[in-house]
């Protein structure tokens, strides 16, 4: 059974206006700490086999790929490398945005779903920095969406 990171914040936009920004897969690296642009592949750019290539300093670089899509409520990306699979040190990763109502504003729950090559151990030792750049995406999210500053 695959680990899970989990973060939940509260956007002070109404769904419709955070599905708006959500639903551009271009704006990760305005909230995604570490990455420096993000190219669509050619096909959809939105819903079910939408796909980006986001960029990190260095030339590094990692594909995602929408696998599950309901429109107004969010996605689910599976992270890999072109057609290798999951980067190292994944056996699998997925990455979820979920919109909710909460009154007038939204909750943001970001999910990251993931096993690790080494097994339980490095889960247990990665555990922590992964939880901790889940709630960074979060936050970053929050600050992007509602303010329109880059984190």
């Amino acid at each position: 059974m695959p680990a899970t990171a989990c973060h939940s914040v509260l956007l002070e936009l109404s769904p419709p206006a955070a599905w708006a920004k959500l639903r551009d897969l271009r704006l990760a690296p305005h909230y995604v700490p570490g990455l420096t642009g993000c190219q669509l592949h050619p096909g959809p750019i939105e819903g079910l086999g939408a796909s980006r290539r986001v960029f990190r300093k260095g030339g590094q670089w990692l594909d995602e790929s929408v696998v599950q899509w309901q429109d107004g409520v969010g996605f689910v990306l599976v992270l890999h490398k072109a057609s290798a699979g999951a980067p190292f040190p994944f056996r699998e990763a997925s990455f979820s945005y979920a919109l909710q109502r909460e009154g007038e504003f939204s909750r943001m729950t970001t999910q990251m779903h993931y096993s690790l090559r080494g097994g339980r151990l490095m889960e247990k030792l990665l555990g922590k920095a992964f939880n901790k750049v889940v709630r960074q995406i979060a936050e970053n999210l929050k600050v992007y969406y509602e303010n329109g500053i880059s984190q």
